[in-house]
């Protein structure tokens, strides 16, 4: 969209007044993306995601007073956050009840096609690994600590989403800071280096090279698998070096049919068609040089979105 399009609605910023349903769907479309990103990374699920960012539409269309609306970008976002958070209250209770290890649906598309000037945004604000510890906090905390510190929204408006005072809010994301602090990569690496640590991966796999596995691996790297009770899955989390490359290399007995590299929540990881047609995302955390955590998503369900090129 180029700047001539952007709407005017009454007020300086485009937000305000009665231009039209028209303009108001120009200026939504423009917020589109990053209200997925909010809404995405509080739920865990694009689905969800989308399903809060249609609501959020459904909402403004309704206004009966659209120059209420002073800072649409504001308004949307502190919408979607809580839409978001009461979505993602319901999901903690289906998800006590999830078949295994439960992994957040993977954002995929093909390395050659992503975008070198949206890597920074995905990786700060969908990295696998964020998700994965955000799952960790409860619901309060992980709205609190993504509006304010991932998405800029004040204490004051993150309150009323929540339903705290200001001080609890800050409270709740201090806390959540720390968490997401104690687990974040001591040296994270640069594109070049995840890229060559995952096509090592894919040689080592794929030769059953058993050393050469444990040498990509951190002492203390985590497997986890999400299949949902729809395919077959390891339902426990394995621990250690050695654990970790037996159980991959278990996997990689029987070839797979396809394997791909692709761009996994705005980092380099790995497509997987096995030898009985399951897919599966394999997302990696890398600290140090190593892997300290291998994720793997195979629940069909959580992998509509993905398309390959076969």
């Amino acid at each position: 969209m180029t700047g001539s399009a952007r709407p005017r609605a009454g007020g300086r910023d485009g937000t305000g007044g009665g231009g039209g349903q028209e303009e108001w769907a120009r200026a939504f479309e423009e917020h589109r993306a990053h209200l997925l990103r909010v809404a995405y990374t509080t739920t865990g699920s694009l689905a969800e995601a989308e399903d809060c960012v249609q609501e959020a539409w459904l909402r403004l269309r309704s206004l009966q007073d659209p120059s209420q609306v002073r800072d649409l970008r504001a308004w949307l976002t502190t919408t979607v956050g809580r839409l978001a958070l009461d979505v993602l209250g319901s999901a903690r209770v289906r998800r006590e009840a999830y078949v295994g290890t439960w992994l957040p649906e993977p954002l995929v598309e093909p390395a050659a096609v992503a975008d070198p000037a949206d890597r920074v945004t995905l990786d700060e604000t969908v990295g696998m690994a964020l998700l994965i510890v955000l799952e960790r906090l409860s619901p309060a905390e992980r709205t609190a600590f993504l509006l304010h510190d991932v998405f800029g929204v004040p204490f004051e408006e993150v309150a009323g989403i929540v339903g705290r005072s200001p001080a609890a809010v800050r409270q709740l994301a201090s806390r959540a800071r720390r968490h997401v602090e104690q687990e974040r990569p001591r040296r994270p690496p640069t594109r070049a280096e995840q890229r060559a640590l995952v096509s090592a991966f894919a040689t080592a796999c794929g030769t059953g090279d058993l050393d050469g596995l444990l040498a990509l691996l951190d002492p203390e790297a985590v497997y986890r698998s999400d299949g949902g009770g729809r395919v077959n899955a390891l339902r426990r989390v394995e621990r250690g070096a050695d654990r970790v490359a037996r159980v991959l290399l278990a996997y990689a007995r029987r070839p797979p049919t396809g394997v791909w590299e692709a761009e996994v929540n705005g980092a380099p990881g790995l497509l997987v068609r096995d030898a009985d047609g399951v897919l599966s995302v394999i997302a990696f955390t890398v600290s140090a040089g190593r892997f300290v955590a291998v994720d793997v998503v195979r629940n069909p369900d959580k992998l509509t979105s993905v398309s390959l090129a076969e």
